[in-house]
């Protein structure tokens, strides 16, 4: 369990560590996550489409083979062309924070529930995110995907690293408590 953990950790450090790289570079953490992401697609609808052929006598063959063929496409695509595919994705996370931002402002003004302070943060935050990304769109998507991978693989990095060092500790504590609870053995009567 110890072993198991202390992977955990590292794991989490490499994370912390690519994460940190990422965001000094942006610019290739954008393009690496655009590329990483066509081979996925591109790599899904192969396994897609063996799975659709070994399927041929279903009802479902025609669609698995759609299913897969659009993604073999949209992997090619990206793969291709990882500069629009940035611009793409970019100018749709722009637009969703910007609906995510009104929604939840509308909806905190609306409700007035417990949380109302929050969610109406929460929602000028996403508005101003979604404004502050088209504004400089589309030089924005040079940076703004690779930032969001980045912090992402830098918090579960943290993440990670956090569960590993408390989970030893509490590994630790449990040993150290079933050690002193384990019944001690009868001595042996001395002649």
């Amino acid at each position: 369990m110890h072993r198991s953990l202390g992977l955990m950790t590292a794991l989490g450090a490499i994370l912390v560590l690519g994460g940190l790289v990422g965001l000094v570079y942006t610019g290739v953490a954008t393009l690496t996550s655009m590329i990483l992401f066509g081979w996925l697609l591109l790599i899904g609808g192969l396994v897609g489409l063996v799975q659709a052929l070994q399927m041929r006598g279903s009802n479902f063959f025609w669609l698995g083979v759609v299913v897969a063929a659009l993604n073999i496409a949209a992997g090619v695509v990206v793969i291709r062309h990882p500069d629009g595919t940035a611009e793409a994705l970019t100018m749709f996370a722009a637009l969703l924070f910007l609906t995510g931002g009104v929604f939840r402002l509308v909806g905190s003004v609306v409700v007035r529930g417990p949380q109302f302070g929050l969610t109406l943060v929460q929602g000028a935050f996403g508005l101003l995110i979604g404004v502050l990304i088209l504004a400089e769109w589309p030089g924005s998507s040079l940076y703004v995907i690779g930032c969001f991978f980045s912090l992402a693989l830098l918090f579960d990095g943290l993440g990670l690293i956090a569960m590993g060092i408390a989970g030893r500790r509490i590994v630790s504590l449990v040993s150290g408590v079933e050690d002193s609870e384990a019944p001690k053995p009868p001595e042996s009567p001395t002649a």
